[in-house]
């Protein structure tokens, strides 16, 4: 039997890997592409004969970046960029092309990504974050609360990330030893097992300011990680019916976003940015 190289403190006791047979749920990611399809076209029925003035929603105050999962990139977010676009969001890639390095590395690109982007539009920045960037997500907001004025994590296991189907821990253990043999760019087992783990798991778990809104999708269908890792106790909880994948484009989870990135007016923090990082060059 192969050992993991996963650190045993990523899977707390009470958290279970999805069944073997669990991965097939992912199958209803055709049903959701579908799903996609048909709330496009209706879109382009009803903005049929409107003005480019009437097509586009009101501007939402602040900027979006989306933070995609493991081993996935920016363009697996797409969709939901594109349909966050239509209800007046502005939205940023994360420039990550495939998420398969080190956590605290990414969370350090990430940081600068969101300087940047905080620099430029004056004001604090939401991130939606696809299961592990969604951890990424939770971090940054901890790190740095005067860039983040929210976060939406979908099918992200803060809770426990090591809970996931035994095909993505076999990834895991393939990227480990690639990254030994000498390929740059990959995980290593500090990444997985090591202080540099530990830095990103306890970060992922700590406290969070006050003003910053926090909404957990999640869903029972999930074929990849244990759902209960994803209801983070300083969350408000959203259950959803999709799979793992599919969060990324389903539509009905799509709406679900824009609802919260809408809401957090309603907690009255600051959109002025003050960024306590530094003059940016």
């Amino acid at each position: 039997m192969t050992v993991s190289t996963l650190a045993p403190f990523l899977h707390p006791e009470g958290f279970t890997r999805p069944p073997l047979g669990a991965v097939l749920r992912e199958g209803s990611v055709v049903g959701e592409s579908g799903r996609y399809l048909v709330r496009s076209w209706e879109d382009r029925r009803a903005f049929r004969g409107r003005s480019l003035s009437d097509r586009l929603a009101p501007r939402a105050e602040h900027p979006v970046i989306l933070v995609p999962g493991f081993m996935a990139g920016d363009g697996s977010l797409a969709l939901l960029a594109r349909s966050l676009r239509r209800q007046g969001f502005r939205t940023y890639r994360s420039h990550i092309h495939a998420n398969v390095g080190c956590t605290v590395g990414a969370s350090a690109l990430l940081e600068q990504r969101l300087e940047s982007i905080a620099h430029r539009r004056g004001s604090r920045v939401q991130i939606v974050g696809h299961s592990l960037g969604g951890l990424l997500a939770r971090g940054l907001a901890v790190r740095r609360p005067d860039l983040v004025a929210g976060i939406v994590t979908l099918g992200s296991p803060m809770l426990a990330p090591a809970a996931h189907h035994i095909s993505l821990t076999r990834s895991v253990d393939v990227l480990v030893r690639l990254g030994r043999a000498g390929v740059p760019g990959l995980m290593s087992e500090d990444c997985v097992a090591g202080r540099c783990a530990r830095a990103s798991f306890d970060e992922a778990r700590a406290d969070l300011s006050d003003d910053i809104a926090f909404t957990a999708v999640y869903s029972r269908r999930d074929g990849i990680v244990d759902w209960r890792a994803c209801i983070d106790p300083l969350a408000t909880p959203v259950e959803v019916t999709a799979s793992h994948s599919g969060m990324a484009f389903d539509p009905r989870v799509g709406d679900v976003v824009v609802a919260a990135l809408r809401d957090v007016g309603r907690l009255g923090g600051a959109s002025v940015l003050e960024v306590d990082g530094g003059v940016l060059a």
